[in-house]
């Protein structure tokens, strides 16, 4: 198939992967909504004008033009106005209006007959099961993506077979990667170690993965090391003397560990040798593992976004280059599979994994973001349930009755978060067009 059929056909999957992804988190609001008796009159892919929409009993499915979101519609959001609270007047500020059009708006949704299917009545728990429900799903299509690509597919990890030996040893000082006369004979080439040889076992001890192999070398620097090798189906016996190098310390997300600026460095053996990587399906056990990484992944990148959004502009409006780590919008992620797609010197099966790996990561990125505390995330709707209950509790303690918290008082907030997401949207929409970042590393 011609490459650009190939990355046409990715943007796709990605675009029908975010769709689906985004209705199923509104099935996770929608059902438990359902089940508690809460009227839904709406559930949606999108925003904007419908393309088409279909009614079945009570609430209208339906798909709108802008897949960049999607929501479920349900009976009273907000409580009503408390008798002595404050009515609309002609000099009502536009905070104080947004507020009352949204009681208003929340009233008008309620069926006559029907106040007690408002959502702001239900129970606390009833209503964080509602909220969790749709980041819930999100996290559970993770899990069932990354099992597919870790148990079925498989992933690439280095084997205990080298696939390259380093001639000579440069410093971590400079910049080159050509030996000089001057640089040292790197020891595994020293030693005779060749490409293919299978490493078997280092002072008589059996390795089973490329951790041990590198271990090994890296705390025996100045000590001679006999190193059993399968070359062509047969044994053979080199002894590696690894050579006392200083290298970049490296955090466990591969990133260089720097101090005021400068990288820290650490002495450690230095053998030379490169594994060669094999696809290898893994245990079920390595699953949760795989999501709860991902998941502080973006966690952290979320709780250092102002900072990581600064960089964008700065290298989207300047000469700088983009970190490949930091943020990207849905145009990043059609780019990227699209590259993914089109890539006919990798297995076409290595690509489909690595498809399913891209909608894994969007699904936990889904997840943790809408768990923000921040209306209208879902986190934001939770955190107002979490409130109320606090509220209650502490007005029986002093043996008062507490009226419901009125979450419509949070609306400029949800104004304010939506402006933020507006701009930081339109920000890496335009930096993943301009700049975009790439498999290819430009």
């Amino acid at each position: 198939m011609e490459p650009v059929l190939l990355y046409i056909l990715g943007v796709l999957v990605v675009v029908v992967g975010l769709a689906v992804s985004i209705g199923l988190h509104e099935l996770g609001h929608l059902w438990p909504a359902k089940a508690f008796g809460v009227r839904v009159g709406q559930w949606m892919i999108g925003f904007g004008p419908t393309l088409f929409s279909r009614r079945k009993g009570e609430t209208e499915y339906g798909v709108k033009a802008i897949p960049l979101g999607g929501y479920i519609s349900m009976s009273g959001m907000f409580p009503p106005l408390q008798p002595g609270g404050e009515s609309r007047t002609a000099s009502t500020g536009f905070l104080d209006t947004l507020v009352q059009d949204a009681r208003e708006t929340s009233a008008e949704s309620v069926q006559e007959g029907e106040e007690g299917r408002a959502f702001w009545r239900l129970a606390t728990w009833k209503r964080i099961v509602i909220m969790l429900g749709g980041p819930a799903m999100n996290l559970l299509l993770a899990v069932v993506l990354y099992a597919v690509v870790l148990c079925g597919f498989g992933i690439a990890v280095p084997g205990t077979t080298v696939a390259s030996v380093s001639e000579c040893v440069i410093s971590a000082s400079e910049d080159r990667t050509d030996c000089a006369a001057t640089d040292p004979e790197a020891p595994a080439a020293a030693a005779g170690v060749q490409p293919g040889d299978r490493i078997v076992a280092i002072d008589g001890q059996p390795v089973d993965g490329w951790a041990a192999v590198q271990e090994a070398f890296r705390t025996s620097a100045g000590t001679a090391l006999a190193v059993e090798v399968e070359r062509e189906g047969q044994p053979v016996e080199l002894t590696i003397t690894p050579l006392e190098t200083q290298r970049a310390v490296v955090d466990d997300a591969g990133q260089v560990v720097e101090v005021d600026g400068e990288p820290v460095v650490e002495t450690v053996g230095f053998a030379g040798v490169g594994p060669q990587y094999e696809v290898q399906q893994q245990p079920v056990t390595e699953v949760l593992p795989a999501v709860g990484d991902n998941v502080a992944r973006v966690g952290h990148l979320i709780l250092n976004l102002p900072q990581r959004l600064v960089d964008v502009a700065v290298a989207a409006f300047g000469p700088g280059e983009r970190d490949p780590n930091g943020p990207i919008s849905v145009v990043g992620v059609g780019r990227l599979a699209g590259e993914l797609a089109s890539l006919d010197q990798i297995p076409a099966l290595e690509r489909v994994s690595a498809m399913l790996q891209l909608l894994a990561n969007l699904n936990v990125a889904l997840f943790v973001f809408n768990l923000i505390p921040l209306m209208p995330l879902d986190g934001g709707h939770v955190l107002g349930a979490i409130v109320d209950a606090i509220r209650r509790g502490w007005a029986k303690v002093r043996g008062t009755i507490a009226t419901p918290l009125d979450t419509a008082r949070w609306v400029p907030v949800t104004l304010v978060v939506t402006m933020v997401l507006g701009v930081m949207s339109a920000l890496l929409i335009y930096a993943d067009i301009v700049k975009p970042i790439s498999l290819f590393g430009g």
